[in-house]
C-alpha cells in the first residue's frame, strides 16, 4: 500500500474542481501545507506520504502551466525530494519534476473521456464520465497493453500506463474498480504499487 497526497487548490465548496487564480507562491505555500499536513496523520499511523497526485482544477494548471508546475515540484522537493509526482505524460509538471529532481509517475485514466491533445475532456461534457463496466475494463487493458486510448473524436492518443486511475466518485467506482482489476489479472498485468512507502 501507498499512501499519496491528493492536493487542490483551497476550493472546497467545488471540490477542487474550480480553477482559482493563486499566484505560484501562494500554490507553493497550499501543497506545502497539504503535503504536511496528511504526512503528520500518516506518521501517527506508522507510516508516510510517498507520492503526489494533484486534484480536480490543479491537475489541468500543472499540466499546462510552467509557472504553476514549478510551484508544485518545489513544493514537494522541498518537503520530501523521494516524494513521487502522478500526473498525465508529457506535461509541465513532469518537466518540472525533471528540472528539480523529483521522480514522476506517468497515469491514465479509464474512466474519463480524453481529447486529441491527451487532456481529459471536461467532466460535464456528455460522455466525458465512463460507468459502462464493458468500456472501463477494455479501456484499462489497453492503456495497460498498448499505452493507448482512443479520443472522442475516434483518434488514436499515447498515455502513460505507470498507473491506471479509476474516480472513487464515478457511479459504481467499487464494482468498475472489481472488473478492472480482474480484467488486467486475466490479462497476465501485475498490479502493484508504484510508490513504495
Amino acid at each position: 500500500m501507498a499512501v499519496g497526497a491528493h492536493v487542490a487548490f483551497p476550493d472546497r465548496v467545488g471540490f477542487g474542481r474550480r480553477d482559482l487564480a493563486v499566484t505560484p507562491d501562494e500554490l507553493y505555500c497550499d501543497v506545502l501545507y497539504q503535503i504536511g499536513a496528511l504526512d503528520a496523520f500518516a506518521r501517527a499511523a506508522g507510516t508516510r506520504v510517498g507520492y503526489v497526485k494533484p486534484h480536480g482544477a490543479l491537475y489541468h494548471r500543472v499540466a499546462l502551466d510552467p509557472s504553476r508546475a514549478e510551484a508544485l515540484a518545489r513544493a514537494m522537493a522541498d518537503y520530501d525530494r523521494s516524494l513521487v509526482l502522478l500526473a498525465l505524460p508529457g506535461s509541465a509538471a513532469f518537466a518540472a519534476c525533471e528540472r528539480l529532481g523529483v521522480g514522476f509517475v506517468a497515469e491514465a485514466y479509464c474512466d474519463r473521456a480524453y481529447l486529441p491533445d491527451g487532456l481529459l475532456a471536461d467532466r460535464r461534457t456528455p460522455g466525458a464520465v465512463l460507468t459502462d463496466p464493458a468500456v472501463v475494463v477494455e479501456r484499462a487493458l489497453r492503456i495497460a497493453l498498448e499505452r493507448a486510448v482512443t479520443a472522442v473524436d475516434g483518434s488514436e492518443v499515447e498515455v502513460g500506463s505507470g498507473s491506471i486511475c479509476l474516480h472513487g466518485d464515478t457511479p459504481g467506482a467499487a464494482l468498475l474498480a472489481g472488473a478492472v482489476r480482474r480484467g488486467l489479472e486475466r490479462a497476465g498485468v501485475r498490479v502493484r504499487a508504484f510508490a513504495t512507502r
